[in-house]
Parts: C-alpha cells; sequence; structure tokens
C-alpha cells in the first residue's frame, strides 16, 4: 500500500509559477511510475503529466509542454510538478498517482491516489 500526500497548492496570477509536491510513504517509491491529473469544476479527470520510474523519461499533455515540468527524487519518495506561466485555465484541483512499472496518461490505470491540492490561477 503506497500512500500519497501532495503539497504546494495555492492562489497565483497569470504567469506565476508554483511548484507541486508528492510524498510517498512506504520503501518502494522507485518501483512506482508516477504522474500528475487535474480536475477543473464539472470536467473530467485529465491527465497532466507522467514520469517513469528512474526519472528517464517523461511525458506531458499538450496543453502544458514548455510549461509544466515533472520530477522526481526518489531517495526522497517525492514528485514534483513545477508550473510556469500558469494560465487561468490550469485552475483545478491536481493530484498525483502512482502505478506500477511503466508509465500512463490514462487515469484508470493508476493504483495509488493522493488526496489532491488545490490551484488557482486568477486572470
Amino acid at each position: 500500500q503506497v500512500q500519497l500526500v501532495e503539497s504546494g497548492g495555492g492562489l497565483v496570477h497569470a504567469g506565476d509559477s508554483l511548484r507541486l509536491s508528492c510524498t510517498a510513504s512506504g520503501r518502494t517509491f522507485s518501483s512506482y511510475a508516477m504522474g500528475w491529473f487535474r480536475q477543473a469544476p464539472g470536467k473530467e479527470r485529465e491527465f497532466v503529466a507522467t514520469i517513469s520510474r528512474n526519472g528517464g523519461i517523461t511525458d506531458y499533455a499538450e496543453s502544458v509542454k514548455g510549461r509544466f515540468t515533472i520530477s522526481r527524487d526518489n531517495d526522497k519518495n517525492t514528485v514534483y510538478l513545477q508550473m510556469n506561466s500558469l494560465k487561468h485555465e490550469d485552475t483545478a484541483v491536481y493530484y498525483c498517482a502512482g502505478k506500477s512499472l511503466l508509465m500512463a496518461t490514462m487515469p484508470a490505470r493508476y493504483d495509488y491516489w493522493g488526496q489532491g491540492t488545490q490551484v488557482t490561477v486568477s486572470s
């Protein structure tokens, strides 16, 4: 069982930056691919970014490419999402998620989820 706790959300202005963190419990963090997803009010949960177990491979949604960066520190059991040039449309609850082995972009493929952290971008 893996427990995930996100932090770092908040209220920012358009154009600002924010870094989200997600810390996992347990000693097997490096065996999980990790992902970030977001859900805006009235919308489905959508893929944002994913990273491989060793951090060597990443993938992003088109809407965040060039602005967001996912990274991980396996020694700290933590995955990060650096968000730059934030837009109003980035406003959502952001969730980190973990799954065994390979990366994925579909929420249904992930086994473990955090409770979410709110990001609000004022225009």
